[in-house]
């Protein structure tokens, strides 16, 4: 039976299916050599390479991590990326990040093969809890936290609601249930902050702890039947 490409790749562990729609937007993905287009439907007989790698056809065994991403990595899927995660940490398996965290952002990535798990944490439409701890360049102020709150214009569209709270004279934490690009960053800029670092902490009940930074630890039994309950 066939099925889109994008949701082939998803279950065959390579991406997500928004990256997946990302590389066949742009080209890097071949079909029987040929370049592939949005929409098109394969299945096992269909000869497919990304990024100049093969897709297996056979599905894989599912992987949950934990990564602490450090500064200076990015979250691309592409292996040969100078810097990405999958160069970084030297994957074998087709692993991939759930969702972004910008080159100058550390902190917590799930990584898995899992395209299903990963679209319902990341699409926008779900909501989900994402923590950052950021660091500013002067004192916070109290009344910009509850402008932060209560949502900003941001690239003209008010951003959701948000928990913020000071923990430092010159740190807070916030929780955002939306992913927008460089959202905490445009904020701070916006209030007349600039970000000196920004870590994300949590994303739903997965927590970074104290894992160092660049090491990953497979997710807990108990963390995976909650998030995906969570997710049900």
């Amino acid at each position: 039976m066939q099925t889109r490409l994008n949701k082939y790749l998803a279950e065959r562990g390579f991406c997500s299916r928004r990256q997946a729609d990302a590389l066949i937007a742009s080209g890097k993905v071949k079909v029987n050599g040929a370049v592939a287009t949005l929409g098109l439907k394969v299945d096992d007989r269909d000869d497919i390479v990304v990024l100049g790698q093969e897709i297996e056809k056979k599905r894989p065994q599912l992987i949950y991590l934990v990564f602490h991403k450090p500064v200076g990595i990015i979250t691309s899927v592409d292996a040969f990326a100078k810097d990405s995660v999958r160069s970084f940490l030297r994957l074998q398996n087709h692993l991939f990040p759930v969702g972004r965290l910008d080159v100058a952002s550390s902190g917590l990535l799930i990584l898995t093969n899992d395209g299903a798990l990963s679209e319902k944490i990341t699409h926008p439409r779900y909501h989900h809890e994402k923590e950052y701890l950021v660091s500013v360049d002067k004192p916070v102020r109290r009344e910009d936290l509850r402008v932060m709150a209560e949502g900003m214009m941001i690239l003209g569209t008010l951003t959701k609601k948000a928990q913020v709270k000071k923990n430092a004279d010159q740190r807070f934490q916030i929780i955002l249930t939306e992913g927008r690009n460089r959202q905490i960053r445009r904020m701070c800029e916006q209030l007349g902050y600039e970000v000196k670092a920004l870590k994300r902490t949590r994303v739903m009940n997965i927590e970074l702890g104290d894992l160092p930074s660049g090491h990953t630890r497979p997710l807990t039994q108990k963390e995976l039947r909650e998030l995906k309950r969570t997710l049900e």
